[in-house]
C-alpha cells in the first residue's frame, strides 16, 4: 500500500528519541517499509534520514506584529505548529491519488478535522488521553472516520465521543533482549515532574537499592530543584547517566535488576514498561493508566500511585522475578510485528469501505 505517516512535530523522528512517540512512529515507517510498503513520513526537522521524511516546515512561519497585537492571539509555537499541519493538509489535498491510506499520529487536531479534503481515507491513532482542541475534532469527525487507541485504557478515555480500535504499541524484542539482569535498577523517560522520577530515586533508597536515571532533562529547574539533590555516585546511590541512544538504552535495561516507572498521570500505554519486559526486566509501576495492562502478574509488581513505600519494597519483590518468563511475556503480547499488522488490518478495512462507497 501507499501509506503517509504524519509524526508529531514537535521532536524528530531520530535517536535518542525524545519520548515513546517519536520511538513509536520510527518503529511504525521501519517496518511498513520492510514489509513491502511504500511509507512517505511528514515529520520534524532533524528526523532520521534513513526514513527519508519530508519535513513539516515548523520555523519558517511567523505571525505578523500586526496578528501578534491582538490580546487572544495564542503563542507563536501553537501557531507554527497550525501553520505547519494546514500547510500539510492543503499539500495533500492537492495531491489527489497520491496515497491509498493517512495515517495521523500527530498531537494536533487540524489532521482530524481536515480529513474530509483527502481523498484517501485517514486513520488516526490516539496517543494521548482527550486534550481540549483534539477532542473537540473527534467529537465532530465525520460518520466513518477511523481511530485507534494504544491501549484499552486509552479507548475507554475516549470511549465518551468516539469507539476506537484498539492495537497496543509496539516493542523491537530482538534488540530489547536480556542481557542477564544486574544490582542496579533503571528508570528511563524525560526528566519531568509528571514522570516523577524523584520519586523511583526516593524508593530506591529506603529499598537501599542503587538506580540509573536515564533520558532528557526537559524540564531544568524541576531537575535542579528535585532530582539533583538526590544523586549520589556511591555504589548503593543513584546516578543519572544521560540521554542515550536506543543501543546504550538497551543494554543499561537489559542488565537492569528492575526497571521502574512512576507517572503521575494516566500513561497512554508505558513504552517503556514494554521495553524493559522484552529485555526479561520485571518493572516495579504505579498502578495507573495503561500499565496494568502491560504489567501482568508474574511480570512485575504495581503500587498504588504515589505509595513510595510500596515502591521500595516491589523494588525488593520484582528483582526474584523469573527473567525468562518475563521476556515470554513481551514477546508474545508486545512484539512490533504484531502492532504492525494490526494496523495493516485497519489499513485495509478503511481502504476497502472506502473503495466499496465509491
Amino acid at each position: 500500500m501507499r501509506l503517509c505517516l504524519i509524526a508529531s512535530c514537535r521532536y524528530p523522528v531520530a535517536e535518542p528519541f525524545a519520548g515513546g512517540l517519536e520511538a513509536h512512529t520510527h518503529a511504525l515507517a521501519s517496518l511498513l517499509r520492510a514489509r513491502g510498503h511504500d511509507v512517505t513520513l511528514f515529520a520534524a526537522p532533524g528526523s532520521d534520514p534513513d526514513l527519508e521524511a519530508e519535513l513539516l516546515p515548523v520555523a519558517p512561519f511567523a505571525s505578523s506584529d500586526l496578528a501578534r497585537a491582538d490580546v487572544a492571539a495564542p503563542p507563536e509555537w501553537w501557531m507554527q505548529e497550525h501553520h505547519a499541519y494546514l500547510d500539510l493538509m492543503l499539500a495533500l489535498q492537492r495531491e489527489e491519488g497520491r496515497f491509498d491510506v493517512v495515517h495521523n499520529n500527530s498531537l494536533h487536531h487540524l489532521p482530524i478535522a481536515m480529513a474530509h479534503v483527502l481523498d484517501a481515507p485517514l486513520v488516526t491513532t490516539l496517543h494521548t488521553p482527550p486534550l481540549p482542541w483534539i477532542e473537540s475534532a473527534v467529537a465532530l469527525a465525520r460518520p466513518g472516520a477511523r481511530f485507534v487507541a494504544v491501549s484499552r485504557a486509552m479507548a475507554e478515555q475516549w470511549s465518551h465521543c468516539v469507539e476506537a480500535d484498539v492495537v497496543h504499541n509496539g516493542v523491537d524484542t530482538d534488540g530489547w533482549r536480556d542481557l542477564g539482569g544486574g544490582d542496579r535498577l533503571v528508570w528511563s523517560g524525560r526528566i519531568v515532574p509528571e514522570k516523577a522520577p524523584h520519586e523511583a530515586v526516593l524508593a530506591a533508597r529506603r529499598a537501599g537499592l542503587p538506580l540509573d536515571l536515564v533520558g532528557p532533562v526537559t524540564d531544568q529547574r524541576y531537575y535542579d530543584e528535585q532530582v539533583a539533590p538526590l544523586l549520589d555516585d556511591g555504589p548503593r546511590g543513584a546516578r543519572y547517566v544521560g540521554h542515550l541512544s536506543q543501543h546504550g538504552l538497551r543494554a543499561l535495561v537489559g542488565r537492569a535488576a528492575a526497571a521502574v516507572v512512576t507517572p503521575q498521570w494516566d500513561e497512554p500505554f508505558g513504552l517503556v514498561a514494554a521495553e524493559a519486559l522484552s529485555c526479561g526486566t520485571p518493572v516495579v509501576a504505579y498502578a495507573r493508566g495503561a500499565l496494568p495492562e502491560i504489567v501482568g502478574p508474574g511480570c512485575g509488581v504495581l503500587v498504588a500511585p504515589g505509595d513510595v513505600d510500596g515502591l521500595a519494597r516491589g523494588m525488593v519483590r520484582a528483582r526474584g522475578l523469573d527473567r525468562g518468563a518475563v521476556r515470554a511475556v513481551a514477546v508474545a503480547r508486545f512484539g512490533a510485528q504484531a502492532m504492525v499488522a494490526g494496523y495493516e488490518e485497519v489499513y485495509a478495512d478503511v481502504r476497502r469501505r472506502r473503495l466499496e462507497a465509491a
